[in-house]
This record gives C-alpha cells, structure tokens and sequence, in this order.
C-alpha cells in the first residue's frame, strides 16, 4: 500500500505543477496583443461558404439569403465580444495559482481518504463470475451478452444464441447480433423467426437499407413462414427503393389487408406506401446515372418535408458518396449531425455512411 500512496501522492503533485506552470504562462499572455479572434475568420469563411454553395446550386436564393444573415448575425456578436480581451489583474493572480493548487491538493487528499488506490485488478473473468452469481435482471445489455458469451462457448444451444442476440443489439452491437444470429442458424436452419431476427440485424447495420444480404435473411423468413410480418414488410419497402415501385406499393397493400383494423403496424405500412407513390419515386426514362440522380433527388426532397427521418439521412448521406458527389454529401452530412447531434448510434451511421467508397 506505501508505494501506492506515495506514487498517487507524487502523481497529484506533479499535476499541481503543471496546473501552475499553466495557468502562470495564461496570465502572462493575456494581456498581451497578438492575433485577432480566431472565431471570426470562421465566421468570414462560413459567408464565402454560403456563397460558394449558391453559385453551384445546391442552395437556393432565399435560403443564401438566410444563412447569410445568420452568419452575419454571428460575425457582430463575435466581433464584440472580442472587443475586450480578459486579463486578470496582476494582484489577483497569486490568489488564483493558489486556489488552483488548494483544489488539486484537496482532490488528491480526497482521493486518498475515500479511494482505493491498492484496490487489485478486477479481470474480466472474474466480473462474468460475479454477475453469474448475481440475479440476471439486474444486470445490463452488455453485461448479459458477455455473461452468455462465456456459457455458450460451454454449452452452445440455439436459444442461447438467440438470447444472446436480443442482448447484443439492445447493446446497439447488430454486427454481433447478427453473428450470434447465425450460429443459431447452424444448429437449426429451420426456424423463421431466426432469420427474420437475422435480416432486421443487418437492416439495422445498414441504416435501414435492405442490402442484399438483408434481403436473402428476410426472404428466407418468408420462405418458411409466410406471416413473417416484420420480413414481408421490408421485403416490399426494398422492392419498391429498388426500382419495382408498383410491385413493392401492392405487396405492401395486401400486407395492410392481413392486419385488423386499429393495428398500430398500419401507420408504418401507410408511411411506407406514401414514399413509394411519391411522383419522385417513379422510375425515370434515360441513362443509369440519370435514374440514380433523380432518385437521390427524390429522397432529399422527401427530406426536406419530412426531415425526422434518420434512416432517409443516412440513405442520401451514402447514396450522395457512391456516387462521389463530395459537396452534397457533406452538405447533407452536416445538416443530419446538427439535427442528430443528441443521438449517438445516429451520428455513427451517418459516418460510415459518409465513408462509403463511391462507385467506379
């Protein structure tokens, strides 16, 4: 334990130092001229920004003019409040050194009254342990997928993998999710509700897009049991996104015909059938490239009118880099962090989506 405290001791010391040296080099610059405020070149740059995106149209007039405005707004509240730069006055510096000292001495005398600086490691191994001992409902997401981890490498069992799966992605992990998924598959490749569990993990990993891989899942669960609900509905949401609009709206229509009147899915199927018969969706005539360009189109101005959509962001975000439009993808890229900024699991979607190699 000595060592301990007089290496904790040393530690805390050290970091009152540098504390010091710190806040005494601040002090000496303060007062001093140097450059301007930094903050507002950022502001002088966003305005060439905006004009920059209004001469290649990817921001129409009025909305130029209100980001300029904005942006101008910004810049003279910037500019004075950079009027006045701070500096403490010379008496009080002293005063302030050693109040940031006190606070440092108090947090490592605090430390070494309440922590527990010779606590020994606590491996992962024994962790599961403890929590295998302990009541399973308390334990949290992460906790339970480790703890059936660690037992199904003893026991492996379908239903195992299967809880295993469901703790995964309440983990936001569908990755592992979805390879818990198929080793559930390998020891029973029968079981419907394991595939359809097995494509909405890979839907999920890909923002909602029904990949191919997604699409094989799905049509599996269907295969087996054709009231897979949840399978037969992004089935017909991809039908429609890739092209066959009309076969996806009635294969969503005689899904709506299955369900009794009231039911909360519904809403979801009619959301569903109203993106698919948007006239931005129809097919258009010409090139490929054209037919691809119009319907990013169309999913922005569904955007635009519906913006709380995450999963529509991260499709246009990465339909905007296959096709290796830069400006619009990080256009369409910053507008969804703002509007996401509060949702994590969001933000990464959106990044790997941004990351997205643009076609050849």
């Amino acid at each position: 334990m000595a060592p301990m405290v007089v290496f904790w001791m040393a530690a805390g010391l050290l970091a009152v130092a540098a504390a010091a040296v710190l806040l005494l080099r601040a002090a000496r610059s303060a007062p001093q001229p140097g450059a301007g405020d930094p903050t507002l070149d950022v502001y002088r740059r966003q305005l060439s920004e905006i004009d920059d995106l209004a001469d290649r149209g990817l921001m129409d007039p009025a909305e130029r003019e209100a980001a300029r405005a904005e942006a101008g707004r910004r810049l003279l509240n910037a500019a004075d409040a950079s009027a006045t730069a701070w500096a403490a006055p010379a008496g009080q510096r002293p005063l302030l050194m050693g109040v940031a000292g006190a606070v440092g001495l108090a947090a490592l005398g605090g430390y070494l009254v309440l922590g527990q600086p010779g606590l020994p490691d606590q491996p992962l191994a024994q962790r599961i342990e403890a929590w295998r001992s302990g009541r399973l409902t308390d334990l949290t997401p992460p906790q339970l997928a480790a703890v059936l981890r660690e037992a199904l490498k003893v026991r492996p069992e379908v239903e195992g993998f299967r809880f295993l799966a469901l703790a995964e992605a309440q983990s936001d992990n569908p990755a592992a999710a979805a390879r818990a998924l198929r080793r559930a598959l390998a020891l029973a490749p029968g079981r419907a509700d394991l595939w359809e569990m097995l494509g909405l993990s890979l839907l999920s990993q890909a923002g909602g897009e029904v990949t191919p891989e997604a699409r094989d899942a799905l049509a599996e669960a269907v295969r087996l049991n054709p009231q897979a609900l949840a399978a037969r509905f992004h089935l017909a949401r991809g039908r429609a996104a890739s092209g066959d609009r009309e076969g996806g709206i009635n294969d969503l229509k005689a899904l709506a015909r299955t369900l009794p009147p009231g039911d909360p899915r519904l809403a979801d199927i009619d959301t569903a059938i109203r993106e698919a018969s948007a006239p931005s969706a129809a097919l258009p005539e010409g090139p490929a490239s054209d037919m691809i360009g119009r319907m990013v189109a169309g999913l922005a101005e569904r955007l635009k009118a519906n913006p709380e959509d995450p999963e529509g962001w991260v499709r246009l975000v990465r339909s905007y880099a296959v096709l290796g439009d830069g400006p619009r993808r990080d256009a369409a890229l910053e507008e969804a962090r703002r509007r996401y900024a509060a949702q994590p699991q969001v933000l990464d979607q959106l990044e790997k989506a941004a990351a997205t190699e643009p076609m050849k």
